[in-house]
Formats: structure tokens, sequence, C-alpha cells
């Protein structure tokens, strides 16, 4: 299977100079009210139609078929620009296997959106615990070769071993792009913004809900729930522009979810980078008037 590269079959997104702005998934009951008013029955459409990506959530939890991927290409088809991301199984990042099955499974069920050109970046998301070793180092060469025919490999690390000099050239060697991450970091936190030496980069939004976020009585809608104020959005585009000008492409990723949060801040954060307005979801605006200062009021067409 032919990688799908930046320039070869990707048009640039809306955002412009080969920089995509979106939000990780869009079936969240808790959008309801806030991002979907009542009576969409393509979810996915809805939210595609305002952003430049969308990062599927869902292969995390189970491989999609691949007549599940067919149906969300087809929906996004005439948005010029759009694409994927997906995260890799939780059984590959969480649970250090790497079998056939999970492979197979993962590589039939998105082969409909790679072959379409729509899959620009799969996303091995690791835990706090995944410290550098020699297996770990083994474990993500192993990945590496497993999916880098289907698209860019991005590596997302919460451990600070992994921005050793050391770790990152060899993660540089391999090919893959380290994810920058803006998140409520510890101690012993990856807090580097790893060099991408002309390749893609991938910068990924969780929020700054630190009470939640190191709780262990937190729920996810908790640890998600947090909403970047017009300073931070700022400093978010600054350090985009820094990330951008090393790099081929940058795909940025807003995360926050809990009540739409994450996609008001993506288009926030799409109309600093634009220096213009940007589609703005009726509701949405109702629910978060800041994004008017930014924005026009669409809705999707029928």
């Amino acid at each position: 299977m032919a990688l799908a590269t930046d320039s070869q079959q990707q048009p640039p997104s809306p955002s412009g100079g080969d920089v995509a702005c979106g939000v990780a998934g869009w079936s969240y009951p808790d959008w309801n009210g806030f991002v979907y008013p009542a009576g969409v029955k393509v979810r996915l459409r809805y939210v595609a139609f305002y952003v430049d990506v969308i990062e599927i959530n869902m292969s995390f939890y189970r491989p999609p078929s691949a007549q599940t991927a067919a149906s969300w290409e087809k929906r996004t088809r005439d948005l010029p620009g759009f694409f994927f991301t997906a995260k890799l199984h939780q059984d590959i990042t969480h649970g250090g296997r790497l079998d056939r099955d999970i492979v197979d499974a993962l590589k039939h069920g998105l082969e409909p959106l790679a072959t379409a050109g729509r899959l620009r970046h799969l996303l091995a998301q690791f835990r706090y615990d995944f410290s550098v070793s020699p297996e770990a180092r083994e474990h993500l060469r192993r990945i590496h070769a497993a999916f880098s025919d289907m698209a860019n490999i991005v590596f997302e690390f919460r451990h600070s071993s992994w921005q050793s000099r050391d770790a990152l050239d060899e993660l540089a060697g391999m090919g893959a792009t380290v994810a920058a991450l803006d998140y409520p970091a510890g101690r012993s936190s990856f807090t580097a913004d790893a060099p991408a030496n002309g390749r893609p980069a991938y910068f990924r939004l969780h929020g700054r809900n630190k009470s939640a976020w190191y709780s262990r009585d937190a729920g996810r809608d908790d640890t998600y729930n947090y909403l970047y104020d017009e300073r931070e959005i700022a400093g978010i585009v600054a350090r985009a522009r820094r990330i951008r000008a090393a790099s081929s492409s940058l795909t940025i990723i807003a995360n926050n979810h809990y009540q739409g949060k994450e996609l008001v801040n993506a288009l926030q954060i799409m109309a600093a980078w634009r220096g213009s307005s940007v589609r703005v979801p009726p509701l949405l605006a109702e629910k978060y008037p800041s994004l008017l200062s930014c924005g026009v009021i669409e809705s999707p067409p029928d």
C-alpha cells in the first residue's frame, strides 16, 4: 500500500501553508446541545465542514470495519484538503502487543481512507510509564515497520526519557514523527518539541486541567474539560509557528473535547493562523459567544 504523502496526494488544507487544524473524535454524547443541534443525522459531515482534519478515536478501542471507513471517506470526499488521522489500538500502545490479528484488522479497516489519500497520520499514544528501554525501542521499530506503508507514524510520549538526544535521533532516523504536546506536565513528563527536520509535525492539545489530569477519581470528561483562553491560544499559535518552521507540514489536533471545547479552540487557532474569519457552527457560537470574534456563523449545506 502506497503512503499518502503530504505533497503527493493531499491538497493543502484550508488553513493554508500545509498547516491543518482539527479535533479528536466527533461522537460525544455531551456534544448534543453544544455542537449538534437537534436533527443532525450525519455528525461526521457536520464537524468536517468546519475543520481541516479529524483524528479518529474509535480505532483506539476497536478497529473500524472497511465499510465504515469507506462511508467516512464518502461523506467527506467533497471537502477540499480534508483528511483523517487515526489512533492505533490500545493493545499496541498500552498492552505492548503487536499481534498479527490486530495489525491486519486495523490496516484492513482503514484501507479505504489510505487508498483515497485521506489518511495522513497514524498515532501511537503511550502511557506515562512507557519509558526508554531496549524492549521499548524494539516495540517502536516493529510498530513503524508494520504501519509505515499506510501513513506517517506519530509517536506520542508522556515520559521524559524519550526527549534525550539519543532517543530522538533514533526516532528521526526511523522516519517517525514525535508529537508535540500541550498538557499539564509534571516533573517526569515529556515536554520537548522534537525537531521535525523537514518531516511532518504533529501537535496535540489536551487542555490544562491539572487538578483533574492527576486525579485518580477524575473521569474522562473532567480530565478534558478545559477551554483555552485568548492568551493561551496566542501562545499555542506562536509555538505552532516555531514547530512549523522546521517541518514539511503541521497537523494540530485539539483533544479538550468536553462540551465541544476542542472545536471552539480549533476554530480560534485556525482563525489566528489564517488571519481571517472561519466558519462557525450556529449552536456552538450560541454556547461560546467568543467565537463570534473570529468567525462567521454558517451551517453545512444539506
